[in-house]
């Protein structure tokens, strides 16, 4: 069974980080893209980073760009959002989603419907 396995969320002001965590189990880690995307409150779901774990090559949200950081350790078979600088409006409930190399292109990588697999949400909550 594919399983993902998101964590690391919690409340932390305005300027400070988290760090989250997405461990995925019952696939062959580098031949997935895994992203993260987050949700808040009344509004959809939107992409936020995705990484090629083939090609190590990494896409941001323009949202985030500059703030995010995403990276894995294959190691482990996880995959980590380094969050810095967090807003409030950062505030959401955050997914690992994962499928399989040669389905998602950057073009369509912040496009839920394209990923098979889903991780349980964590949510962050940045006060001001």
């Amino acid at each position: 069974d594919v399983q993902l396995q998101a964590s690391g969320g919690g409340l932390v002001q305005a300027g400070g980080s988290l760090r989250l965590s997405c461990a995925v189990s019952g696939f062959t880690f580098n031949e997935y893209v895994i992203g993260w995307f987050r949700q808040a409150p009344g509004k959809e779901r939107e992409g936020v980073s995705y990484i090629n774990m083939q090609t190590g090559s990494t896409v941001y949200a323009a949202s985030v760009e500059g703030r995010f950081t995403i990276s894995s350790d294959n190691a482990k078979n996880t995959v980590y959002l380094q969050m810095d600088s967090l807003k409030p409006e950062d505030t959401a409930l955050y997914y690992c989603a994962a499928d399989p190399l040669g389905t998602i292109i950057p073009a369509v990588a912040f496009l839920s419907s394209y990923y098979d697999y889903w991780g349980q949400g964590t949510q962050v909550t940045v006060s001001s």
